[in-house]
């Protein structure tokens, strides 16, 4: 019988990170692959829901948990805005296109770089400053929050609570009616 999977919030963002650093692998191990778009708007999709549950709950839990949450949240914030900018101007772009590579190289650069400042940062802040049962709690707030977030970057919404709270849902249907029209899965 397998072991239950651990739902704590460490366990969920860095099983995330994961994920996202086998697609990073990916990309970079096959630049010639036939559905390199394909595999690239996966990854942005992902990365969304990601940033989006983020901002909904382990960085407000930052600002609760921590003396210095509100410094670390607005850093980490900062560094999803321009994550999602970049992803933006490369969801418009084609394999072969000048900008897309480029595009992608600074895109996986920047996300290794918030991953590693998370991992050796936050996440074990948090892990020390939450009990077990708030960060099991987190967790799956957090597996909830990506199922009903956006897929597409949206750079101007908002990205801290209240706003992100009611908006995100909206510009997640609309997304998914997208994803929908154009044949991707989300």
């Amino acid at each position: 019988m397998a072991a239950p999977t651990r739902t704590d919030l460490v366990t969920v963002i860095t099983d995330d990170h994961r994920d996202v650093e086998r697609v990073f692998a990916e990309l970079e191990s096959e630049p010639e692959a036939g559905n390199r778009k394909d595999v690239v708007d996966h990854v942005i999709a992902e990365l969304v829901r990601h940033s989006v549950a983020e901002e909904q709950l382990m960085y407000p839990a930052a600002r609760k948990y921590l003396d210095d949450g509100d410094e670390i949240a607005d850093h980490e914030i900062e560094e999803h805005a321009e994550a999602e900018k970049v992803m933006k101007r490369l969801e418009r772009k084609k394999p072969g296109e000048p900008e897309f590579e480029e595009l992608l190289g600074k895109l996986i650069a920047d996300v290794r770089h918030h991953i590693k400042d998370e991992e050796n940062g936050l996440l074990p802040r948090l892990r020390d400053a939450c009990s077990a049962e708030e960060l099991d709690k987190l967790g799956e707030r957090v597996l909830a929050a990506k199922k009903a977030a956006p897929t597409r970057p949206h750079p101007h919404a908002p990205s801290t609570p209240p706003a992100n709270l009611v908006l995100a849902p909206g510009a997640a249907i609309v997304d998914k009616i997208r994803d929908a029209l154009a044949g991707r899965k989300s």
